[in-house]
C-alpha cells in the first residue's frame, strides 16, 4: 500500500511508533481529583491540581506537536468529566478503524460520546465496543500484534471479543498489577524492537513473553511513578518525554532516539502522561 493511498485515509494506525500525522487531545479545563482512581491521585489528592498551570502545560504540549507537523484536534471539554484530558482511553485506531471504548469507571462514562459526536461531524466511521469494558490505555498496537492489558478497566471478555472480530491479528493478553491502572503506565512499544517497561508490574511469565519480542528498557520505580513508560512516539525515532525522567531519557538518547522534553508534571498528578493525553487518528507507515 503506497503512502499516497494512506494519505487519503481519515484514520489509520498500525503501531505506536510510525509517523504521527493527526491526533486527538482535550484541554484539562475541568481537571480535578474528584474521586481517587489510582495511586498517583491518592498521593496528590490533598495537594490538588493547579488548573491554570495544567492548561498552560497542555498548550505547550499542543504547540510542540504542531511544530513537528502534527495536526491536533481538540475535543470540547465538559465540566462533568474531570479526566477528559486523557483521550487515549476513550478509543484506539487500528488499521482504518477507530474503536470507541465503553468506559468502565463511573467518573469517565460519557466521555466516549464527545468523541463519537466529533467523528459523526467529520463523517468518520467507527466501531462501537458496546458492552465491552476495554480502554485505550490498555491497548498497545504493533503491526499484526495487539497487546491488551488485563486490568480493572479492561476484562478478559472484551479481549476475547476483540480477538474474535480481528482474526487477522494476534491479540495477546498481558496481566499486570492492577494498581498501575493501565498497561501503558508500565509498558510501551517505542520501535519494532524496543519497549519501555516497569518489571515490578509483571510476573516472570509476562516478562518472558515480552522479552522474546523486544529489547526491554527498564524503568525504575521512581520514574514509573512519574510515568516514565508513558512517552509518546511521533515517528522517526522522536519521542516526547518528561524532563524529570532523566534516566529514561538518557537510555533513549543512547539508543539513538531524539528526546523532546516537555513539562506536563501538573497533568501527571492525575495519573497519566503523554500517551494517555493523545488519541492517534492517523499514523503514516514508511513506504519500504
Amino acid at each position: 500500500m503506497s503512502a499516497t493511498t494512506k494519505q487519503k485515509y481519515k484514520s489509520f494506525a498500525m503501531s505506536e511508533y510510525d509517523v504521527l500525522k493527526k491526533v486527538i487531545l482535550c484541554e484539562p479545563q475541568n481537571m480535578k481529583i474528584r474521586e481517587v482512581i489510582n495511586d498517583t491521585q491518592k498521593h496528590f489528592k490533598d495537594e490538588g491540581i493547579h488548573i491554570e498551570r495544567s492548561i498552560q502545560q497542555h498548550k505547550q504540549f499542543v504547540e510542540t506537536l504542531l511544530s513537528h507537523g502534527i495536526d491536533v484536534v481538540l475535543l470540547s471539554p465538559l465540566e462533568k468529566f474531570p479526566e477528559q484530558v486523557f483521550t487515549r482511553d476513550i478509543g484506539f485506531t487500528l488499521g482504518q478503524t477507530i474503536f470507541v471504548a465503553e468506559m468502565a469507571h463511573d467518573v469517565r462514562k460519557g466521555e466516549e460520546d464527545v468523541l463519537k459526536e466529533w467523528l459523526k461531524n467529520e463523517k468518520i466511521s467507527y466501531f462501537n465496543l458496546i458492552g465491552d469494558e476495554i480502554e485505550g490505555g490498555d491497548v498497545i498496537i504493533d503491526q499484526s500484534t495487539i497487546y491488551v492489558g488485563l486490568s480493572n478497566r479492561t476484562n478478559q471478555y472484551a479481549i476475547d471479543h476483540l480477538q474474535s472480530i480481528l482474526p487477522q491479528f494476534e491479540v495477546v493478553t498481558v496481566p499486570f498489577t492492577e494498581k498501575y491502572l493501565h498497561l501503558d503506565c508500565v509498558f510501551n512499544v517505542i520501535s519494532p524492537k524496543e519497549a519501555l517497561y516497569f518489571p515490578a508490574a509483571f510476573d516472570q511469565k509476562e516478562i518472558d513473553i515480552l522479552s522474546q519480542r523486544y529489547d526491554l528498557i527498564e524503568v525504575s520505580e521512581e520514574e514509573q511513578f512519574t510515568l516514565g513508560t508513558n512517552v509518546l512516539s511521533i515517528g522517526n525515532k522522536r519521542i516526547i518525554s518528561l524532563p524529570v525522567n532523566k534516566n529514561v531519557n538518557q537510555q533513549l538518547r543512547e539508543r539513538g532516539f531524539e528526546v523532546i522534553e516537555v513539562d506536563i508534571t501538573e497533568i501527571i498528578k492525575s495519573g497519566g502522561s503523554f500517551r494517555c493525553c493523545t488519541l492517534p487518528l492517523l499514523r503514516e507507515q514508511p513506504t519500504s
